[in-house]
């Protein structure tokens, strides 16, 4: 059984409230926030008793005034949309223009600065936003509904569903950033990681995909044995220094897929992270653009500090033929499933 916990977390700039939520399994726990559905907290067993290993901050106000998905949910569409438009059925549809060229992560408004609405339902916390249509430039009103489970097991679920009345895009993900030597050990130092990957998706200066795959074969991001951050990112590579580090999609598969398989585990300070994922794309982020701005607790979150682990469809996929559709057609449902599962070594 979960143990909830609801709290006050302060009100918006436009004077919405926004809650915290507590769920304990055991000797887990997770801070969910309905501002964006951040994932504020992950604690978890360590040598040492237990250790906090997921980025956040101590207040709203930190949340609003940043532009780095701290744990938030992202969509309508992760990642980028290059050109900031795109034409579906005949109809051009532009997008706001918040990342180079691009449109990033859903826009100027995307669903990590929604308030959702929170219940608890079958020992699970369950957001759910409305996306009124032409909001953001996506057509169609999307219905959402991101269920988070916690078991004893150190496993917590992510379960994403969406229905739209038109025809649309979606792709959506989390935005965690984790630390597993602790949220404020401020370096990768000590952690491998491993991507169960043969092809990343090339990108241009811009971080748009240009529609190549690149094999990993004798590149930084061959990740198929376990590697440690830092060698990999000491690594020459043209694709390392247009992201300024890991920022890259790895193609796990072409399709989604079912059930979950395991895409990636990272390990270090005594504990092992296992992230399994319906989706076909997980893409690596390692922190690079963070700017040293202090975190929970005064924490000092710079480059490089963390890692993220978002499961999604290729960016920029509505671009390409060759890639995973993001089309979602009127009056179906979307359903992806992501897990990160944390244990001792």
């Amino acid at each position: 059984m979960i143990d909830f916990r609801r709290q006050p977390f302060g009100v918006t700039a436009d004077g919405r409230a926004v809650d915290q939520w507590t769920l304990r399994a055991g000797s887990y726990a997770v801070q969910v926030l309905t501002y964006g559905g951040v994932l504020r907290s992950f604690i978890v067993p360590a040598p040492e008793g237990s250790r906090d290993i997921a980025l956040g901050y101590d207040s709203l106000a930190e949340y609003e005034s940043q532009d780095k998905y701290l744990g938030a949910l992202v969509g309508r569409v992760a990642n980028r949309i290059g050109g900031a438009a795109f034409d579906l059925d005949g109809i051009h549809y532009p997008l706001a223009v918040n990342n180079g060229p691009n449109c990033l992560h859903g826009g100027l408004r995307g669903f990590d600065r929604a308030v959702w609405k929170a219940q608890t339902e079958n020992n699970s916390l369950v957001l759910t936003h409305v996306s009124p249509a032409g909001e953001e430039g996506f057509p169609g009103t999307l219905k959402v509904k991101v269920t988070y489970t916690l078991t004893e097991d150190g496993t917590l679920t992510l379960d994403y569903q969406a229905k739209s009345d038109a025809v649309t895009l979606c792709n959506l993900t989390n935005h965690s950033y984790f630390n597993l030597l602790g949220h404020a050990h401020g370096s990768l130092e000590g952690q491998q990681v491993q991507i169960w990957a043969d092809a990343i998706t090339e990108t241009d200066a811009d971080s748009t995909p240009t529609g190549v795959l690149l094999p990993v074969e004798g590149t930084p991001f061959d990740l198929r044995s376990p590697r440690d951050f830092l060698q990999g990112l000491a690594m020459e590579h043209p694709q390392l220094t247009l992201g300024n580090g890991y920022d890259h999609n790895f193609t796990l598969h072409t399709t989604p897929v079912s059930p979950l398989s395991l895409a990636a585990r990272v390990s270090g300070g005594g504990l092992c992270l296992e992230c399994c994922t319906t989706q076909p794309g997980l893409q690596l982020y390692t922190a690079n653009y963070l700017d040293g701005s202090p975190g929970k607790g005064g924490a000092c979150y710079g480059p490089r500090s963390a890692f993220c682990l978002e499961t999604q469809a290729w960016p920029d996929a509505i671009h390409h033929a060759n890639f995973p559709s993001v089309v979602l057609p009127a009056r179906e449902t979307y359903h992806h499933t992501t897990t990160y599962r944390v244990t001792m070594l």
